[in-house]
């Protein structure tokens, strides 16, 4: 057996893009007057979530095998994510005023704090190309000063992000599509 196989690739591929489609669209259905139109946004949100979380779990039978505290932790944070996503859903079920932004911003210092050494156990590990790799712990790292500063007042997360998001995507795509030549999947 391949000890250096990522656990179900193509799915966790096609859950990042999935994630990004519909967190993005039901981000901005849910930001809508209509309400139609908001409850589609939410129910896109509420898949977003349910993504995020397979992703941990499937990132993290990969991980666990060369470190279990990383993969734990990965879990963890992709939960913590998931739920912080979730949490402008609250505005629909009780009729408040919770910030849209700050569930976003939790969930992105979540995101950052799991993703970080979960690269580097790629990277470590050989288990995907170290370019990626290392581009990963880049992204990440810088997504959650973008995300840190933020909490601060200071609005530099949008301009880093996507050096983060275009990580996802390369990745989900070298997933999906098994460029990772070095191993079999």
């Amino acid at each position: 057996m391949n000890t250096k196989k990522i656990h179900k690739d193509r799915i966790i591929g096609l859950l990042f893009i999935g994630a990004f489609l519909c967190y993005g669209i039901g981000r901005n259905f849910f930001e809508s007057q209509n309400n139609s139109e908001q409850l589609i946004g939410g129910f896109l949100i509420l898949i977003n979530s349910i993504f995020v979380i397979y992703i941990g779990i499937f990132l993290s039978k990969t991980i666990k095998p060369f470190h279990s505290l990383v993969a734990n932790t990965y879990l963890f944070t992709r939960v913590i994510e998931a739920i912080a996503l979730s949490s402008i859903l609250l505005n629909l079920i009780l009729n408040t005023k919770i910030s849209y932004d700050l569930g976003y911003h939790i969930a992105m210092l979540s995101l950052g704090i799991g993703s970080i050494p979960m690269c580097f156990v790629l990277y470590k590990n050989n288990i995907v190309a170290s370019w990626l790799a290392i581009w990963g712990i880049i992204g990440y790292s810088l997504l959650f000063l973008g995300f840190l500063l933020e909490l601060f007042g200071i609005e530099w997360s949008m301009y880093i992000l996507i050096i983060g998001g275009l990580w996802e995507i390369i990745f989900a795509v070298r997933l999906i599509f098994r460029l990772e030549k070095k191993f079999k999947f």
